[in-house]
């Protein structure tokens, strides 16, 4: 059995999540669609690895990782580090505020598309107001640089900014994706002045992903509307980074780093000792050394909630 398939038949449905009770498999058809009847619950962490240089670190083994659930640490029943396609979202900040960022903006968001997997799956979605999809309705993902182009372009800046619905947005859509790991990038110059969804609920639900999510931040000197902090809070509890660029010029090195990172992170999984039926946050941990890599650093997801079994099912 090769790697990829072992994780396949341990993962089933996420990182960083515990997971519920799943369905029948079907082997029939695409690799990627089935889905195997399983009692065990995995959490599947994407881990970022650099040197004090903030150089990335490839080629580490199993053996230099050491992951810690609540203090106590877990043995490693899944490890890879191969660059392996993701589902990929890009939320784009379409307010009123953006216009003279625009250029900048999606000359960034080509680059990333450009720098990431060719096997990635890829959706937009542009908000203001509200979230839009920049795809055609029949194309839910598409990995074509010309179309995934034309949908960053969809995006009409005006209006307010919904920044808590278009992550709520965006992890629904990743959830439809075939690829086992998820991640989502969100660009915005300001904090949210038009959702429905509340911070708490938007939190909530990155709890419950299995995304990593990445955040970039565009702020003018001054603006009242700017939140950084929620960004801040956003990438560390998912794994991701937060980025504050100067000024829009340095978006394309931004997001060029952004797609290395995702196309050089591990993969490493546990199984977490079970709970006592009540749902609650549990705490990560990832250290890593390794001989003549003095000072590594680790980063990865901070938290996810835990769903007991009889919880999910009596949903």
């Amino acid at each position: 059995m090769t790697r990829r398939r072992a994780i396949r038949n341990l993962i089933v449905a996420g990182a960083a999540s515990s997971l519920p009770r799943l369905a029948a498999a079907s082997l029939a058809g695409d690799p990627q669609d089935y889905v195997i009847r399983s009692e065990v619950r995995l959490v599947l962490l994407d881990v970022s690895v650099k040197d004090r240089n903030h150089g990335f670190v490839a080629g580490l083994s199993k053996d230099n990782f050491a992951v810690f659930e609540d203090s106590v640490r877990q043995p490693i029943t899944v490890f890879a580090n191969d660059d392996l396609p993701v589902t990929v979202g890009i939320l784009v900040d379409s307010s009123r505020s953006m216009t003279p960022k625009r250029a900048d903006v999606i000359a960034a968001a080509e680059t990333f598309i450009e720098e990431s997997n060719p096997r990635d799956e890829v959706f937009v979605l542009n908000f203001n107001d509200t979230v839009k999809r920049g795809l055609p309705e029949q194309v839910p993902f598409s990995g074509d640089v010309k179309q995934l182009r034309a949908a960053l372009y969809r995006g009409i800046p005006e209006g307010r900014t919904a920044l808590y619905d278009a992550l709520v947005a965006g992890l629904d859509h990743l959830e439809t994706g075939r690829r086992d790991k998820k991640t989502l990038v969100a660009i915005s110059d300001g904090g949210d002045t038009a959702s429905r969804h509340t911070r708490r609920e938007a939190l909530d639900r990155i709890e419950r992903s299995v995304a990593t999510i990445y955040t970039v931040g565009l702020f003018n000197a001054g603006d009242q509307d700017q939140d950084p902090g929620i960004l801040t809070r956003v990438a560390s509890i998912s794994g991701g980074a937060a980025y504050f660029p100067a000024n829009p010029s340095r978006m394309i090195a931004v997001c060029r780093g952004i797609a290395k990172d995702i196309r050089t992170r591990y993969t490493i999984g546990y199984v977490p000792q079970p709970g006592n039926g009540a749902e609650r946050l549990r705490h990560i941990r990832v250290r890593v050394s390794a001989a003549g890599h003095p000072r590594l650093m680790a980063r990865t997801r901070t938290s996810y909630r835990y769903v007991s079994v009889e919880n999910t099912s009596s949903r």
